[in-house]
């Protein structure tokens, strides 16, 4: 089963790798170039020879072929880079050759999709010799290339993405379905709470309450079955402790508060039967919301290693990236888990969500799996 990502954050350039770093800024300056001649010289020709009429429909498919250059260099982007870019929306303009050419040539995104040309040429030319020397030189193609792309990628973004305005009500939306995603995790938690409460330790004080009802009705005339009631309300009366304390634990478990994420996750660990490598490295420390998250999204995965994956081995690293926490949990598995709504990993989404954060699922077929959650320390 191939791998499938969690919902991503709105306008977020990820890091590519860098095979596809080097190709892009090894063939882009071949591209580049191209687009630059065709837009310069239509641009100079069109100018010089509009006073014989000639050069108006020149520039008119200069600006077409500005937009059309646009839209290439944004599946360039897409492809290469991985940058999250959406098609320019470019809405239907009814009328001749001259209205619609004046359209084009108010429409901000033609003028920022030439800015975006006439700027990537020159930084081509830069991209093109690191290219070649990175394939030479094959350290600083692993290291310095991808940050090369993640670079390239947020300009593409910057100026070939949807404006301003665009991008604040793409963000209001995602964060509108990530609250709501939140709060349906929330009520199926407070669901869990009471059906375990009343399934687990409420049943059993009504079993205590009932047998110490029993056991004072024969305490005159039949002691000895008395203290075998009293001696069964003892027992139900310390199940009925130890599973309000498992039931707290669930809820927020203390060690979490009192020695922090790395020690409530090394007792998750001693406690999965799959050997668990437990490495985390989170200081300064960070808020609590992402402590418990992180938290639950370890348990989780790790009883779902443990029941379901066939795995003789499991790994959980946690450690700070900037503002977020990172935590990945690998296992040597058969493969196979997927991210789906009203599943388990899909209820670990749904907690991620209630802080911004994404959880991504990588696993093929014969393993391994990688589950990832990126989980921002603001918000």
């Amino acid at each position: 089963m191939s791998g499938m990502a969690g919902e991503q954050a709105p306008g977020a350039q990820p890091r590519p790798k860098a095979a596809k770093a080097v190709a892009f800024m090894i063939a882009g300056f071949a591209l580049s170039l191209v687009e630059f001649v065709l837009i310069v010289v239509g641009t100079v020709v069109g100018i010089a020879t509009t006073v014989i009429w000639v050069g108006i429909p020149i520039l008119m498919v200069t600006t077409s072929m500005v937009r059309s250059f646009g839209d290439l260099e944004r599946r360039w982007a897409r492809k290469m880079l991985g940058t999250p870019l959406p098609s320019a929306e470019r809405g239907p303009v009814e009328g001749g050759l001259l209205r619609r050419w004046r359209y084009h040539l108010v429409d901000p995104t033609t003028w920022r999709d030439l800015g975006y040309l006439m700027l990537v040429f020159p930084l081509s030319v830069v991209e093109f010799a690191i290219g070649i020397t990175s394939v030479v030189l094959l350290p600083i193609a692993i290291w310095v290339a991808p940050w090369i792309g993640w670079m390239h990628g947020s300009l593409a973004l910057a100026l070939l993405g949807p404006d301003r305005a665009e991008r604040l009500a793409t963000k209001a939306q995602y964060l509108q379905a990530s609250r709501a995603r939140g709060v349906d995790a929330a009520e199926a938690e407070r669901r869990r709470i009471e059906r375990d409460l009343h399934d687990g330790a409420q049943q059993r004080l009504v079993a205590v309450a009932m047998s110490l009802g029993r056991a004072k009705n024969k305490l005159g005339h039949d002691p000895v079955a008395a203290r075998e009631l009293i001696d069964e309300a003892h027992a139900d009366a310390k199940l009925a402790v130890s599973e309000l304390r498992d039931l707290a634990r669930g809820i927020y478990p203390a060690v979490l508060g009192d020695r922090g994420l790395d020690a409530a996750l090394s007792a998750q660990a001693a406690k999965c039967p799959v050997p668990v490598d437990v490495r985390v490295d989170i200081e300064p420390r960070p808020p609590a919301a992402v402590e418990t998250t992180a938290y639950f999204i370890v348990g989780e995965t790790l009883t779902n290693v443990a029941k379901h994956s066939g795995a003789t081995q499991a790994e959980v690293k946690v450690w700070r990236a900037e503002e977020k926490v990172i935590v990945e949990i690998t296992d040597n598995g058969r493969g196979g888990a997927e991210l789906r709504a009203g599943g388990g990993l899909g209820g670990l989404a749904d907690r991620a969500a209630t802080i911004d954060g994404v959880i991504t699922v990588v696993s093929p077929a014969g393993g391994p799996t990688v589950i990832r959650a990126d989980l921002p320390c603001k918000w």
